[in-house]
């Protein structure tokens, strides 16, 4: 296991989670059962939390204590996951932008005078060249 993937890693049991959290284990089931948390299951049908799911339990337990039933808890953490894949997509778009206007200055540096250089899409550029003007 790479050290990457030690927040998925499923390394805890519900009674070592239950201790970190200070959550009851019942609590830990009924959050299964809704869906707040997931965590995998060993052959015999063990839960095992990972460290993620441990920050997630903690996460619930803050926005229960402020007074958020679950129904809202599971509503806010399904935002923040679709805002931090948005976040996530803006960013890779981002670099593919960057990497479209660095082939642009390329090309425009390696082109003749009169060229029109247009970028239809990440992975093709279109360089198209004006026909020569009859001479009056």
């Amino acid at each position: 296991m790479s050290f990457e993937d030690f927040d998925t890693a499923p390394v805890f049991a519900i009674s070592v989670v239950a201790q970190l959290t200070g959550m009851h284990p019942q609590t830990l089931r009924q959050y299964d059962r809704v869906g707040l948390v997931t965590p995998q299951r060993t052959s015999g049908g063990g839960r095992r939390y990972s460290a993620r799911d441990v920050d997630r339990l903690r996460e619930i337990q803050r926005l229960s204590a402020e007074g958020v039933g679950l129904t809202g808890v599971r509503r806010i953490l399904d935002l923040e996951r679709v805002s931090d894949d948005l976040s996530s997509r803006i960013r890779d778009l981002e670099s593919e932008l960057e990497a479209a206007r660095h082939l642009i200055a390329q090309l425009q540096r390696h082109s003749s005078p009169g060229s029109e250089i247009a970028v239809r899409d990440s992975a093709t550029v279109v360089v198209w060249r004006h026909p020569a003007q009859p001479k009056q």
